[in-house]
């Protein structure tokens, strides 16, 4: 069974890419589950199917399909959680470094996603589908610190519609590389898929979409400054990107940065320390907060040295 949805295309979304228009219709969708849809053949532009490149033309009108989530098949795993957060409705966890949030090609197991179903059994969101149940918002392997995780799907599109609206905080700690000249200051450029390597993403205008970053220098070292982020968009690798973007890409990134390994990090060193959002169903203010972790107090001793 699936749910049937038909639109009208509008100027403001003439001549923008079909995935990225099925995405703008809907709070709890991401550009990649729109992608999938359109992929499956669940879109169709003027009664046809497109691909997801297709430029989308003022008074087309789309159907789109939201198939029924499929039975979870990823297998419960009694692996420890660090819990900062949980009611009836969602959780936060404190992620550790190197844990995948989601199964993957190379990681079907020992994630974040197969802990969760051991903890929280068949109470999770499905709204984006059988992998990912549960995950509003994802943060990257080698990054540490706080994710929310919907219980139900009127959680999930309540925290969805947040971080659509920017009124979601996060907020993050790294240490990047070199002495950054202000204090404090705003990185605001559009972020898309690199245009070679298509596993990075890169700072374009191109096929890109909209992505802000505010730091603050909370202390600098010999080569290194400590700095405080924070999102006001929340796009894939955006701090990794932004930081590298200005000259300071996060200390031990091997992809944005340096390709000499730090071998004290293991990856780069960034932490998403605090997640504050309107509950979906008493709507008043949580805020939870991370210490940083013990690889990156480590990492700051032996800066301070």
């Amino acid at each position: 069974m699936s749910d049937i949805f038909f639109f009208t295309a509008d100027e403001g979304r003439a001549e923008h890419r079909l995935d990225m228009v099925v995405a703008s219709y809907f709070s709890d969708v991401t550009r990649s589950r729109a992608q999938q849809l359109i992929a499956e053949g669940f879109v169709k532009v003027n009664g046809t199917v497109k691909n997801k490149n297709y430029k989308v033309k003022q008074g087309d009108r789309l159907s789109i399909h939201t198939p029924k989530p499929k039975p979870v098949e990823t297998a419960p795993e009694n692996i420890p959680l660090d819990i900062r957060y949980e009611d009836e409705d969602l959780l936060v966890v404190n992620k550790p470094k190197g844990m995948v949030v989601h199964p993957a090609a190379g990681h079907e197991s020992g994630t974040l996603v197969n802990a969760l179903l051991y903890h929280c059994g068949k109470s999770l969101s499905g709204i984006n589908g059988e992998l990912r149940p549960g995950i509003v918002h994802r943060i990257d392997k080698d990054t540490s610190g706080l994710l929310v995780v919907a219980k139900n799907d009127f959680a999930h599109q309540s925290l969805a519609r947040q971080i659509k609206a920017h009124s979601f905080t996060r907020e993050y700690e790294a240490v990047v590389y070199g002495n950054l000249k202000q204090d404090e200051g705003t990185v605001d450029a559009p972020i898309g898929r690199h245009p070679t390597h298509r596993k990075k993403m890169a700072v374009t205008d191109k096929h890109s979409r909209h992505a802000v970053t505010h730091y603050e220098v909370i202390e600098r070292y010999n080569g290194f400054t400590h700095v405080r982020l924070h999102l006001e968009t929340g796009r894939t690798h955006q701090i990794r990107v932004h930081m590298a973007y200005i000259g300071h890409p996060v200390a031990g990134d091997a992809v944005y940065g340096p390709k000499k390994v730090i071998t004290a990090l293991e990856g780069q060193c960034l932490h998403a320390r605090l997640l504050g959002f309107d509950h979906p169903r008493s709507g008043r203010y949580v805020e939870v907060e991370s210490e940083l972790p013990p690889y990156f107090e480590a990492f700051l001793k032996k800066l301070n040295k």
